[in-house]
């Protein structure tokens, strides 16, 4: 009797197991639970005691690490925002052709859409007040800026004007993107199907671009 007593009383409880958390351990943990929350309920679903309760700890805890559910969204954010980037970044270094960058960077991101899911919804949902960034359109903005000097490079050598390579970008950008958010929702085509009527569509239609574009109602 002795012995079970003694063997019962050196196993850890969870209430011990969870007071070794360390502090970085503790806010990894606090990251991921508000990640999977964010994602399902978005950041005006989400409550700081549903994070507390999910965490099975107290509220102070989250205060403690982030200031509040503000601080936590933030972090999240940033975390994706730079998987994201990197990601696609990663592919525009290269020195490749026009399309076939084209090309990588539209499977860079259906890629991360495909692994990271939590992660992208959470990105095309509307950022809580007062936040700049982090929303839909800062992402879009923030991928176009690195897709620029490659466009602005592509209308020099076709004698197109190089001061529209910024607008174009934002477009390029956003038809990837929201063809992604598309896709995440009705995942029924292949993803390199996916990436290639996307470049269908965005390459042929640079390749016709007119010098001096305007609405044929104002000819």
């Amino acid at each position: 009797m002795m012995d079970t007593v003694t063997d019962a009383s050196s196993k850890p409880t969870s209430s011990s197991a969870r007071s070794r958390m360390t502090g970085k351990q503790r806010r990894e943990q606090l990251i991921e639970v508000g990640r999977k929350l964010f994602a399902d309920k978005g950041f005006e679903g989400t409550s700081v005691e549903e994070i507390a309760a999910k965490a099975s700890v107290s509220k102070p805890v989250v205060y403690e690490h982030f200031g509040g559910k503000e601080g936590l969204y933030a972090v999240v954010v940033d975390r994706e925002i730079a998987a994201l980037l990197g990601g696609i970044t990663g592919t525009l270094s290269a020195e490749l052709g026009s399309r076939e960058t084209l090309e990588r960077a539209a499977m860079a991101l259906l890629d991360y859409i495909e692994t990271n899911t939590d992660g992208f919804r959470i990105l095309v949902r509307d950022s809580p007040p007062g936040q700049s960034t982090g929303s839909f359109a800062s992402l879009i903005s923030d991928v176009a800026s690195q897709v620029e000097h490659i466009l602005a490079a592509e209308f020099k050598r076709r004698k197109l004007d190089p001061k529209s390579a910024p607008l174009y970008a934002q477009m390029l950008v956003g038809m990837v993107a929201l063809t992604g958010q598309w896709w995440l929702d009705s995942p029924k085509m292949k993803k390199s199907d996916v990436a290639a009527h996307l470049v269908n569509l965005a390459w042929n239609g640079l390749a016709g671009l007119e010098k001096k574009p305007g609405l044929i109602s104002e000819r």
